[in-house]
């Protein structure tokens, strides 16, 4: 037998006791980077093996005007949860609920018959209405549930549809303010975790783990209802009576630059949309239409010219035969013969095209289409709303003598009706251009306390004092002497433009017989509160003429909305000039306490109705110094005794 030595035996002990350490150390090191570096993720994941969770959603936070009435809210509309399991005739259950939820049977059964812990039928049962809920109940079927859950509801219908939008079936934002803003109205999901084995079943041994739902922030915006319900009875009056292809109203604050009204027409139900074509809802007109402006944009070539010195409204004349001759093309006034001899006041007032195409020639093409840019003119706002247009501006190599003045007169480029609003605002409030937005707060729903507010945003000043002056003067006296007098308010100062643009048709060329009017309009001039624009799309059976149109439904809405806003009446403000067959109307006189003896030389222009009996005048109405037309019904109130209310 081979003896080994001692030496060899030596050597292979410390091989055995080297590799024994090395594996040692691998096996240490192995279990220090899962201690220490991977512990963590494989805790978590096997807590996802072992745990199962229960969701809690949050309540979507409520949108709000600016006084804090409700435009969006939450309201109780249960969802139809099934377990498979305890369900002991699927057949009759899945007919039953079939009826009720006016869906197929065999879509039903093949939901209930699944193999899962629980079942949602989508979409049929999700948000059912009280009938439904009721009808569920009264079954008491086993293994079907009624799971408390919310939709959103619309308390105003239709008022305001594309500015809120709308929100899905899960109560995520799709559209307007509810798709803009859905992070911070979703709020965060709650959940209940407990642990269960390979099968499903609980471990009571382990402690369940819960965490509350976070409800989303309720938004506070800058819509005032009382202007926006003034929009929208407009608005229908405007569909009822022209028949139009479409038509829109904006309403903003020119201090800020906070939206207080906003419609389209057509519009459409938030709680129904899926009953109207997608392109209703998706063509939020104020902020999505591109089109010509016409003679609204005449004000930003006013503007301008004031700027840059180049005309005095009162001093500098200007005489129109009816048409202009540039780069070999005769661009032709509205009005046939033209205007004659005026002053450049007189071209604003009666928006005389051939006046203004010579003051944008004075200007040059560079200076011109500055100040357009600078009114924001080519380039989205920034309002807090999807879908917003950019409109469209000659590039600066294209742009010829042609070109630079049909600008002049709002041909030839095209704009948002957002922009053009903006843009007259910065025009009228003392040159500051600001960005339009709806937010104004962001409030706790549960402490009720603001967590965030929305300062204005001033993009910049384009325009001096003194300049924005002289165009709130030079519109006031478009409403009082000229082609805006429709809109004219009495006891109110009202600026404003008409417009009137062509529309390009299919085959690129200007469509016949077929115009957007529009008309934008300010008050009070001296101290401008409220900015308003509206736009009617071929408006039928009339002269399509924004003086025509658009102008005197500005001027109730202007009138409506500033005594909503409690706006003080104005005095010092320019008189309506009257035209054939206009007639300007009268003071109501004060008859309290005389007697019937004495009407006669105060009732020419009026009707007078009485009420009650004697020989003296104890009340009336209207109130005395209400001006109403002539010829208008007056109400007095008789007794026997001569006494004043």
């Amino acid at each position: 037998m081979k003896r080994v030595s001692t030496v060899t035996v030596r050597k292979r002990i410390v091989t055995v006791f080297l590799f024994g350490l090395l594996i040692f150390a691998i096996i240490d090191i192995r279990l220090g980077y899962v201690q220490f570096v991977i512990g963590e993720k494989l805790a978590g994941q096997a807590n996802e093996l072992w745990t199962r969770d229960i969701v809690f959603e949050p309540e979507r936070g409520n949108i709000l005007d600016r006084n804090g009435e409700i435009l969006a809210e939450n309201v109780t509309a249960p969802s139809v949860v099934v377990v498979p399991r305890q369900i002991k005739d699927p057949q009759k259950t899945a007919e039953k609920l079939a009826a009720i939820l006016d869906v197929s049977v065999d879509k039903v059964y093949s939901d209930i018959t699944k193999v899962a812990a629980s079942v949602d039928i989508r979409p049929e049962g999700i948000k059912i209405s009280e009938q439904q809920e009721s009808d569920i109940r009264a079954l008491n079927l086993d293994g079907v549930y009624l799971a408390k859950d919310s939709k959103r509801h619309y308390p105003n219908g239709k008022d305001l549809s594309h500015v809120l939008g709308f929100a899905g079936i899960d109560n995520q934002g799709l559209m307007g303010l509810e798709l803009f803003y859905d992070e911070k109205l979703s709020g965060e999901e709650g959940s209940l975790s407990f642990y269960s084995d390979a099968k499903g079943r609980r471990l009571d041994s382990l402690a369940d783990v819960y965490t509350e739902p976070s409800d989303g922030l309720n938004l506070k915006t800058t819509i005032n209802s009382k202007v926006q319900t003034i929009l929208e009875r407009e608005m229908d009056f405007a569909v009822s009576k022209y028949n139009p292809d479409g038509a829109l109203a904006i309403a903003v604050n020119p201090k800020t630059g906070g939206i207080l009204g906003m419609t389209t027409r057509p519009n459409f139900h938030p709680e129904n949309y899926q009953e109207v074509e997608s392109s209703v809802f998706d063509r939020n007109l104020p902020i999505w239409s591109t089109y010509e402006p016409g003679s609204t944009f005449k004000i930003i070539t006013l503007a301008a010219a004031l700027e840059e010195d180049i005309v005095d409204l009162e001093d500098d004349h200007f005489h129109d035969d009816g048409d202009i001759t540039v780069g070999g093309s005769e661009l032709h006034c509205w009005k046939s013969g033209g205007h004659g001899h005026q002053t450049y006041l007189e071209v604003v007032q009666n928006s005389c095209n051939p006046g203004f195409v010579e003051l944008g020639l004075s200007l040059g093409k560079e200076k011109l289409f500055s100040y357009i840019r600078d009114f924001g003119f080519g380039q989205k706002t920034g309002i807090d709303l999807q879908g917003e247009g950019n409109g469209i501006l000659f590039k600066p190599k294209a742009v010829g003598p042609v070109e630079l003045a049909t600008t002049a007169f709002g041909q030839g480029v095209s704009v948002t009706p957002i922009q053009q609003v903006m843009a007259v605002a910065a025009a009228v409030n003392g040159g500051y251009l600001y960005e339009p937005f709806l937010a104004k707060e962001w409030i706790d729903p549960k402490t009720e306390e603001t967590v965030e507010k929305v300062e204005p945003v001033l993009k910049e000043r384009v325009l001096s004092e003194e300049t924005s002056q002289e165009i709130r003067e030079a519109l006031e006296s478009v409403v009082a002497m000229g082609t805006g007098r429709p809109a004219y308010v009495d006891g109110y100062r009202v600026g404003g433009k008409t417009g009137t643009a062509q529309k390009v048709g299919p085959d690129g060329r200007y469509m016949q017989n077929n115009y957007v009017v529009s008309f934008i309009g300010f008050a009070p001039a001296d101290d401008p509160e409220i900015v308003v624009y509206v736009a009617v799309d071929n408006p039928k059976n009339t002269v399509q003429f924004g003086g025509v149109v658009a102008a005197p439904i500005v001027g109730t809405i202007i009138g409506d909305s500033l005594r909503a806003m409690e706006v003080e009446p104005r005095t010092g403000g320019l008189d309506k000039e009257y035209m054939w067959p206009e007639q300007p109307k009268i003071e109501v006189p004060d008859l309290i306490g005389l007697s019937k003896k004495d009407l006669t030389e105060y009732m020419t222009n009026l009707a007078i109705e009485t009420n009650g009996e004697g020989n003296y005048i104890i009340d009336q109405a209207p109130a005395p110094g209400t001006k109403v037309e002539q010829g208008a019904k007056m109400r007095i109130y008789l007794s026997e005794e001569k006494h004043r209310e």
